[in-house]
């Protein structure tokens, strides 16, 4: 489908859901190479491996010149599926549950530095792997971060939940046009296309420096990217996130910018709803709130496609914040979550084609309390 197509075709569809007095402009970016992250099945044989998909005789299918991926991920599949040949990386059959290498999960930053992930069934790999890493390296100069994945399960789950870092750098710095730059861990979430999620930030940062905010939440923060970009003279931000280890990396990002910005590994809703009856404790996996007190005067929300939910758009609708940045990868669900916060009116909107040639698409939305 033509470009242009698919782009007023996702128009439609967020204005159809959305009912907002202004639509900004549609942000596109490239519609080839703008993928910064690959998540390729590891198929064929140690000499003749695959790094794709499987076909539905779960047989591998190599996408390694797949035109979504940048050309770094691209020039480096190609490299690191050759090592993997080398270093005689027995790829997973999922036909005959046989073999360990199961996945390789590869991130490119703005600055064309790499974090490299196999994900393996067993650490059977882990000696070889750790024995043939500086080949590795010497193939592919651009890592920085290379790790091993434990994930033993036969099913069609990507990662497991033990990671073994093998490099000296646990992180990847994406260092981003904004002037910001995040730290990012292996598990951490980022998203897939830098130029778009760039804008996505800025669109949120023009927003709030047209209000008279001084306190800001950023719920699902991540590992920062909307409570750092907010960040800034006589404003406060907390970031809510239930992953430890994104809390850790935004933490030590503020304190490299010098930016009011605190944050709490917890449940968005949970912490929200704590927040809302000001001094309950929000959960017994973290310490106190390390803000202020009382509630904000903004909230920022970027959930998954599932969206908030009617426990956290209630406590929004009742909660008195004056604005809402609402970030959604499913305008259906942000429509749910809308018609559940009738007090809170969408301002502007803007769609965002973070994915191309596909029928997802991001759509940021400022509401201000009627």
């Amino acid at each position: 489908m033509p470009r242009a197509r698919q782009l007023s075709d996702k128009e439609a569809h967020a204005r159809s859901l959305v009912d907002s007095p202004v639509w900004l402009p549609t942000v596109a970016g490239d519609e080839a190479g703008f993928r910064n992250k690959a998540k390729m099945a590891v198929g064929g044989t140690v000499e003749a491996p695959t790094l794709g998909i499987l076909d539905r005789d779960l047989a591998g299918v190599d996408l390694r010149d797949c035109g979504l991926h940048s050309p770094g991920l691209t020039s480096a599949l190609d490299r690191i599926a050759s090592w993997i040949s080398s270093a005689a990386l027995t790829p997973y059959d999922v036909a005959a549950r046989a073999g360990e290498l199961k996945h390789v999960l590869l991130t490119e930053s703005p600055a064309g530095e790499l974090m490299l992930r196999l994900v393996v069934r067993s650490t059977a790999l882990e000696a070889r792997v750790r024995s043939r890493l500086p080949a590795l390296l010497g193939a592919v100069p651009e890592l920085r971060v290379v790790t091993l994945n434990v994930q033993p399960e036969h099913k069609a789950v990507l990662e497991g939940d033990r990671e073994i870092v093998l490099t000296e750098s646990t992180v990847l710095p994406m260092r981003l046009a904004t002037g910001v730059t995040l730290r990012l861990g292996p598990r951490s979430f980022f998203q897939t296309n830098t130029f778009v999620a760039e804008a996505l930030y800025n669109q949120a940062r023009t927003w709030v420096e047209g209000l008279d905010v001084r306190t800001i939440w950023d719920l699902y923060c991540g590992v920062g990217g909307f409570a750092l970009h907010l960040a800034g003279p006589g404003r406060e931000v907390l970031g809510v996130e239930v992953s430890a280890d994104a809390i850790d990396a935004a933490t030590s990002t503020a304190a490299e910018l010098g930016v009011a910005a605190s944050f709490v590994a917890g449940d968005a809703t949970a912490y929200a709803l704590a927040g809302g009856q000001r001094g309950g404790s929000p959960s017994s996996s973290h310490e106190d709130p390390p803000h202020s007190g009382g509630l904000p005067d903004l909230v920022v929300v970027n959930p998954p496609r599932r969206g908030i939910g009617a426990d956290l758009a209630g406590w929004l609708e009742t909660s008195g914040a004056d604005h809402l940045v609402y970030s959604s990868c499913n305008a259906e669900s942000l429509a749910r979550d809308l018609a559940l916060m009738p007090s809170l009116r969408p301002v502007e909107a803007r769609v965002l084609d973070m994915f191309p040639h596909t029928t997802h698409y991001e759509v940021i939305v400022l509401l201000s309390r009627r």
